[in-house]
């Protein structure tokens, strides 16, 4: 078989030791903080040692090489070589609120300067300019707001489907909680008519049969499915031929809970059929997580 690479990038505090820790579990030799000079070297060596599945994680303390990678990605995608990339991604003030929990020192903040909080946000935004080629190249995953337990998940089941040439993933999120900023496409679905204001409903989720048959009901839940059904169906096909790998869709109603959770599923079933497909449902995801063990951190919480 021949070798897989992962590289797992992004923000410093997003999680992409989570990642890495997810990708050991799931069979892969995992290297942290691999210099992008010895790339090319070091795939080579795995290839002669018979390797099949690695992840390498690079981050902005490679920074004057790391413009090299793209060009890098590319000759080993040549020589024969699966190279997914994944970018852990965060909110400004979520990466803030990290630093501020731990006491870690960002690898760009400058200890000279008087006012640390101002420090630490420009070292923010100036890594984002730096890794800015490298999100472009990758599936973004947002770890603002969930917790470590998911996002493992998240990695494990995205590099289930590895061998797909495209994959989707639906994701229902709540808007009074932000958009997802690893979405490639975002419907707002608010304008539905809202299953909460149904006493026998609002216990419920948009998964169970009371919630569906509800929903399948309206015209305009029907009308708004054929809608974004016929957009992605215009465009996966060029998405696909343009390599990319995964392609997230967002669907947003008020609480994450009934709406678009039930278009989510919806739009899962009627393109599994030609492509892998994996859902997330980030509210109801966080809810379940929550009532696992007490010791798991909060929403936003450090997940270095």
């Amino acid at each position: 078989m021949k070798l897989e690479i992962i590289l797992i990038t992004g923000m410093s505090g997003s999680g992409k030791s989570v990642a890495l820790h997810a990708l050991e579990d799931a069979g892969y030799y995992c290297v942290d903080n691999l210099p992008p000079e010895l790339l090319l070297s070091f795939a080579k060596l795995e290839q002669t040692q018979g390797a099949q599945k690695v992840a390498i994680a690079m981050d902005v303390r490679s920074a004057t090489s790391l413009p090299l990678v793209p060009q890098y990605l590319s000759t080993l995608r040549k020589s024969g070589v699966t190279v997914k990339s994944l970018f852990l991604d965060a909110t400004t003030d979520t990466l803030v609120q990290r630093y501020s929990e731990t006491r870690r020192k960002h690898p760009l903040s400058r200890s000279d300067q008087v006012d640390q909080q101002h420090a630490l946000v420009e070292a923010i935004e100036l890594e984002r300019e730096l890794l800015s080629d490298l999100r472009d190249l990758a599936h973004v995953i947002d770890s603002s707001i969930i917790r470590p337990s998911q996002l493992q998940s998240y990695i494990k089941s995205l590099v289930a489907a590895a061998d797909a040439q495209l994959t989707l993933v639906f994701e229902s999120f709540a808007f009074k909680r932000g958009i997802p900023v690893d979405a490639d496409y975002v419907f707002d679905v608010r304008m539905l008519p809202n299953p909460h204001y149904e006493p026998d409903l609002r216990a419920l989720t948009g998964r169970d049969a009371p919630v569906a048959e509800f929903l399948h009901k309206s015209r305009d839940v029907a009308q708004m499915f054929t809608h974004i059904e016929q957009f992605l169906s215009h465009w996966l096909d060029r998405l696909a031929r343009d390599h990319r790998s995964y392609v997230t869709v967002a669907v947003g109603c008020t609480g994450g809970q009934h709406r678009s959770v039930y278009l989510v599923e919806q739009l899962a079933a009627a393109f599994n059929t030609r492509w892998v497909t994996l859902k997330r449902h980030r509210e109801l995801d966080a809810r379940a997580s929550a009532r696992g063990p007490s010791s798991e951190p909060t929403p936003g919480a450090t997940i270095f």
